[in-house]
């Protein structure tokens, strides 16, 4: 993912709310269940992770995004933004990368 796509997906995720919250229990089996069904059905989803849950945040995410197979967008504050592209149903069209002309000297 280029950085044009991940503002991209930035500037869609502010607009949403969370759809998952993580407490005190962290990353459990049902958890990780949870944001596989949700990626597959909305491809980008913010996660909360509440005040009572003491471990790290990017740490989190990073773990959600290696078990779901789904790439972390951000991480700011207390939130989570995570995007994975759906098999079946395809709702995000991400701008397609630019290359750049090769400078000649």
């Amino acid at each position: 993912m280029n950085s044009k796509q991940r503002a991209y997906l930035k500037s869609l995720a502010m607009k949403t709310e969370p759809c998952l919250h993580i407490g005190k229990a962290v990353i459990t089996p049902d958890v990780t269940q949870s944001v596989d069904e949700a990626l597959e059905a909305r491809e980008l989803i913010k996660i909360a992770v509440l005040k009572n849950c003491m471990a790290d945040i990017k740490e989190i995410a990073v773990i959600l995004a290696e078990r779901t197979h789904s790439e972390v967008v951000q991480t700011i504050g207390r939130k989570i933004v995570l995007y994975r592209e759906s098999v079946t149903k395809k709702k995000i069209e991400l701008p397609k990368a630019t290359k750049l002309p090769k400078a000649t000297m």
